[in-house]
């Protein structure tokens, strides 16, 4: 049989050797890869990590800032709120005050209207006379007039 081992001393052990097969040197050659891999994965992320973390900060310390903000702000919108509705209530108030008067304008607005149509009728009741019964009639009127002064 061949040997493809490889002999290493082992200089912790009293100066002995010891063999290992191709496949754990492989494994060693990995392991020592990945941990290189590893090492260098930290050195680089380091800067990348502390960048990161003065964001976080930095976004922790806006919203702090930004919740005080509207902590006040949301006491300054209620108290509007509460004057808004005060002066709603106070409009509301008046309005209601106000109702009969447009009622009572509306319904003058509607007599004046009655008052119009009487006398439009009126008038073309009286255009429609002839002129021989409206002489007639002031002759009379004239003559009774005539007697009470006497």
């Amino acid at each position: 049989m061949h040997d493809n081992g490889i002999m290493i001393n082992n200089i912790g052990n009293g100066g002995g050797m010891f063999k290992m097969s191709g496949i754990e040197v492989a494994a060693l050659i990995a392991a020592c890869s990945l941990l290189g891999l590893v090492v260098f994965l930290v050195l680089k992320l380091n800067p990348v990590l502390n960048k990161l973390d003065k964001t976080v900060n930095h976004v922790n310390n806006s919203i702090e800032i930004i919740t005080r903000d509207v902590d006040n702000l949301s006491i300054e919108v209620e108290g509007l709120l509460n004057k808004t509705n005060a002066l709603v209530d106070d409009i509301n108030g008046k309005v209601k005050r106000t109702d009969p008067l447009f009622t009572a304008i509306g319904d003058l607005g509607l007599t004046v209207s009655d008052v119009n149509h009487s006398t439009r009728s009126l008038a073309t009741k009286v255009s429609s006379i002839k002129p021989t019964r409206t002489l007639g009639a002031l002759s009379v009127g004239k003559a009774i007039l005539s007697r009470k002064k006497k």
